[in-house]
């Protein structure tokens, strides 16, 4: 057999020279009898391009390649291939790949994004088999049963939705995937997209044929040409193959989906939000009830959930819902696909059960700062997100451990920061950025977010310190009205990084720890 190379075709990939590489390889590999397949990536970022080469004990790794290392790197598999200087040995080996716990990422780098064929002998549509098997009822059941929670940030059952629309009786119900993944240090949802997109059309087309849906959306941001492109190409293919459209999976019931665009609103990542853009509106948030499972999109019942979420479905129903339970903590069950970014050495996607520490995270698998310098702080769930300093990194990845913390664990982004970043600055942008992305529905978030940014100007411009004193009295009241009377996460949220910021790092404020404090 022709010897085989994977190269990944993610946009990640591609953006450090994955296509160079891959034009290189092409070059030769017709020469050397070789054959080369682009696939999706592993998630170790800071590996890429990754080359892997098919060998008797498995897929040994090169990289990160450039197209000039390509002779030397093919000229090295026809000996010694572990002395090429860019030769990593057994990929499935790594220590940061090996100690992952991989459930929703058990196909990346592996399978080729668009082969229906790679895509069925690595287990894909056994959950659509069993759920058709079981009945709507039974596998709404499995659902609840397995405790899976909204991987968006809310953290909600996603069983309980299921059974609320299920049960409510509508001409048209419908599913809507939010892939509006717009927090910073965030890649998982566009991950799953380019590299798995089968496995979201098959969380869908179960959640369709359970709670008696038969339309679907896959609402995607607008910075994620590739994902859109690699799901419409992906629907094409389920739906010739039967897993979409009058008869999914020979069940006798009917899905269909399609992809839609944003326009780039981080507000449209809110569910009521995204709805409004769905019906051709602008994203503005909607006041709660009606939820949207019994009023949603069009005014009709809509099961809205996140990529991971949905993604999390086949293996529940082809694995049940104990295997899955057997993973995680508390009432944190299953994994989750933690994604490391900013100032870190080994950036990229970590896959672990609930319950692991910040510190492994960020200290284990990603090495501490990229820069050398020493960890100051990591912000953990997007641009509204609490500043974590390393006294706290022995927090378990649990949802209720941080709220404990006052932090949140959100969609699982960790952006890591050394000693050099001004925390006064980013308390500062939290509140431009919640200013600038605000719907305007409400007054905390509109007007809040705006007086914050000037009362964190006067209090960095106070001349002494009784000014200073007063200046955070009026900050920390205003973070209250925004935490408790904005209408959605985005004004609620912006609290976070202020707060958190003012509490483990007041010298950057210019402030004593005991008025940070009070």
């Amino acid at each position: 057999m022709m010897p085989r190379l994977y190269l990944p075709c993610d946009s990640l990939a591609r953006a450090v020279g994955a296509d160079e590489v891959a034009v290189a390889l092409a070059t030769q590999a017709a020469e050397r009898n070789l054959d080369l397949q682009r696939t999706s990536s592993r998630g170790l970022y800071w590996l890429e391009p990754l080359l892997e080469v098919d060998s008797p004990q498995g897929r040994i790794g090169f990289g990160p390649l450039t197209a000039a290392d390509v002779p030397s790197v093919l000229d090295a598999l026809q000996g010694k291939s572990s002395d090429h200087p860019l030769a990593l040995g057994l990929v499935e080996e790594l220590p940061y790949l090996k100690t992952q716990q991989r459930l929703l990422f058990a196909r990346a780098g592996i399978t080729q994004p668009l082969s229906l064929e790679d895509y069925r002998a690595h287990g894909g549509f056994e959950g659509l088999t069993q759920a058709i098997a079981l009945g709507g009822e039974q596998t709404a059941t499995a659902v609840f049963d397995s405790g899976l929670r909204g991987r968006g940030g809310a953290a909600f059952p996603a069983g309980i939705k299921w059974r609320t629309v299920r049960a409510t009786q509508a001409a048209q119900k419908y599913i809507v995937c939010n892939a509006d993944e717009g927090d910073s240090g965030t890649f998982a949802d566009r991950m799953l997209m380019e590299g798995d997109p089968f496995l979201l059309i098959e969380g869908m087309a179960i959640a369709g044929i359970t709670v008696g849906a038969s339309y679907g959306y896959i609402y995607v941001r607008s910075e994620y040409p590739d994902a859109v492109a690699t799901l419409r190409a992906a629907l094409n293919i389920a739906r010739d193959a039967g897993y979409l459209g009058a008869n999914v999976g020979g069940s006798g019931l009917a899905f269909d989906m399609e992809v839609r665009v944003g326009a780039g609103a981080y507000i449209c990542g809110e569910e009521t939000a995204l709805l409004d853009s769905l019906e051709g509106k602008r994203g503005i948030v909607r006041a709660k009830p009606p939820i949207p499972a019994l009023q949603g999109l069009f005014g009709l019942p809509t099961l809205v959930h996140n990529v991971l979420t949905l993604a999390s479905v086949p293996l529940i129903l082809a694995k049940g819902a104990q295997f899955y339970r057997d993973y995680g903590m508390g009432r944190s069950l299953g994994t989750m696909p933690f994604q490391l970014a900013g100032n870190i050495r080994h950036g990229g996607l970590v896959e672990r059960a609930f319950g692991l520490t910040l510190r492994e995270l960020v200290e284990d698998y990603g090495g501490g700062t990229a820069s050398g310098r020493p960890l100051k702080a990591a912000q953990v769930g997007g641009p509204l997100g609490a500043w974590v300093p390393p006294s706290q990194f022995d927090t378990p990845l649990d949802y209720e451990a941080f709220a404990a913390i006052g932090a949140m664990l959100g969609h699982g982004g960790v952006v890591v920061a050394d000693d050099s970043l001004d925390m006064a600055h980013m308390a500062r942008f939290a509140m431009q950025f919640c200013a600038e992305e605000s719907c305007g529905k409400c007054t905390p978030c509109r007007i809040g977010s705006t007086r914050g940014v000037e009362v964190i100007d006067r209090l960095l411009a106070a001349p002494d310190q009784n000014g200073r004193d007063e200046q955070v009295i009026i900050l920390k009241d205003l973070c209250d009205t925004l935490q408790y009377g904005s209408l959605c996460a985005l004004g609620g949220m912006t609290s976070y990084p202020v707060v958190s910021a003012l509490k483990y790092f007041p010298a950057d404020f210019g402030l004593q720890s005991s008025e940070a404090d009070q």
